[in-house]
């Protein structure tokens, strides 16, 4: 009977541990879909920026609000999906994000060409699944995993961002080809994103907060938002790692919408590529632009995610300075590449592959020092200040600021002013990138610390009751 009795009982144990990993895998595999084919929409407009811009007759100013629209958007939903994310069930919040996000997209690619506010609006509006997805789904692979286990799962969602990105320049540029019109670009992805919908409903179950770790949610007293907010502000590691990831996030956004513009317009100057007077335009370097994402993103997270396993053997601080490292070895291959590209086509290509292999070591592991230096009760608030935080002095400005500068620097519409007034202005990424690394600099003076608090935390209600029972 004993022999029976561990039989079934090991069976059973077997059964559950199966079940576990599978619908965790099923779990990832469905929210990196969902969030690949956010990124995706994300660049889908600017592989076709030159289309766009003669379509609708703007300049380089009114370029750059497309993405700073949606960024705005997306920075000022995300503390209203942080709180419900706190509080709510989550997975229903993903999904009815990006189910409005799908209609969105869909609706944008029928903008007249008399109403290029219209197409503002609409960008503005995709903001709503971004939000939705970037400021909860880290926090439900916090709870279904701890410690080098949580680093590796996020290095692998976060392998759909940078993919994401890089499949919205390819298959937009290509789309934009086979159709012949640019609003084509708009009309593949939301099918993918019901998809992801009925995915996330019937598929995913959701993990209870902190159940996995030392403190699960129900031995945590809830704060106020408020409370939030103070503690997080007095949270050096976490505020000095979000200032560094607004650097990440200013140079990215720069890149994202100016990058394949800049490209194309180096061409039509020095090579004589014939300029895109009227639709559709050479999208050619959107598609290697997009390629070149794909795979520096893809080494760029698995790259970042190992020398912080492989260092943290030796320092705790490993991670901020991982981080460092990417940041400002990046800067100078990102200054090569844009001095470069009126030179040598081939060598601007090889320079912004380095420059956002190393950008891309950021991703998975500044999603890590949130987790485990910000108890599981305030993930959701504190992610959400992430990104208010940093696309608000990152990326939802420096599209706009990148145009403006190069509107400002040109002195006469020529092919020669468009392509070296933008050029001037794109210089500005790597300083920024300089600065961000020195913030990550900062944060590994903090980190063993802030860790250390967030894993003994304690309500002042408990902490006063372990006072009393010890004095007892």
């Amino acid at each position: 009977p004993l022999s029976i009795l561990v039989r079934a009982s090991l069976r059973c144990s077997v059964k559950g541990l199966v079940h576990r990993v599978v619908s965790d895998l099923q779990f990832l595999d469905n929210v990196s879909h969902g969030i690949a084919l956010n990124s995706q929409n994300k660049n889908r407009l600017t592989s076709v920026l030159p289309d766009i811009e003669q379509y609708f007759g703007i300049n380089d100013g009114k370029s750059g609000l497309l993405q700073t629209v949606f960024i705005c958007s997306y920075m000022f939903l995300a503390p209203v999906f942080g709180y419900l994310g706190d509080r709510y069930n989550r997975k229903m919040i993903m999904s009815v994000g990006i189910g409005f996000w799908s209609i969105v997209t869909l609706a944008s690619s029928y903008t007249p060409k008399e109403y290029f506010w219209l197409l503002l609006l609409t960008r503005g509006l995709v903001g709503v699944g971004e939000a939705s997805y970037s400021t909860i789904a880290p926090t439900i692979i916090a709870d279904l995993y701890i410690k080098e286990r949580r680093t590796q799962m996020l290095s692998v969602f976060y392998f759909a961002i940078p993919v994401g990105s890089g499949l919205g320049y390819i298959v937009g540029s290509k789309v934009d080809d086979l159709a012949g019109d640019w609003h084509w670009a708009l009309r593949v992805t939301p099918a993918l994103g019901l998809v992801a919908v009925v995915l996330l409903l019937f598929v995913v179950k959701e993990p209870k907060r902190g159940a996995i770790e030392a403190r699960p949610e129900h031995t945590l007293q809830r704060t106020s938002w408020l409370g939030d907010m103070k503690a997080l502000c007095r949270n050096p590691s976490f505020v000095l790692s979000t200032f560094g990831f607004t650097a990440v996030a200013f140079v990215t956004g720069s890149l994202a919408l100016w990058a394949p513009a800049f490209l194309f317009r180096a061409a039509v100057f020095t090579e004589g590529r014939p300029p895109c007077v009227k639709g559709p335009c050479d999208t050619s370097d959107s598609l290697y632009f997009g390629i070149i994402t794909v795979v520096s993103g893809i080494l760029g997270v698995a790259s970042g995610a190992e020398v912080s396993r492989r260092l943290r053997l030796r320092t705790p601080r490993a991670d901020p300075l991982v981080c460092a490292l990417g940041l400002l070895l990046s800067a100078p291959f990102l200054y090569l590449a844009i001095v470069f590209a009126q030179a040598s086509p081939i060598a601007t290509y090889v320079f912004i592959f380095l420059g956002e292999t190393f950008l891309s070591m950021n991703w998975a592991i500044v999603a890590d020092i949130l987790l485990y230096v910000v108890v599981p009760t305030r993930r959701s608030t504190a992610e959400a200040f992430q990104i208010v935080l940093s696309h608000l002095l990152g990326d939802a400005g420096s599209p706009y600021l990148i145009g403006v500068v190069s509107d400002s620097l040109k002195q006469t519409d020529s092919y020669l002013w468009q392509f070296r007034s933008l050029q001037l202005s794109l210089l500005t990424c790597s300083f920024v990138a300089v600065g961000g690394g020195a913030f990550f600099l900062a944060t590994a003076l903090f980190i063993e610390k802030d860790r250390q608090r967030a894993t003994n935390y304690a309500p002042s209600g408990e902490r006063l009751n372990l006072e009393l029972r010890f004095c007892a």
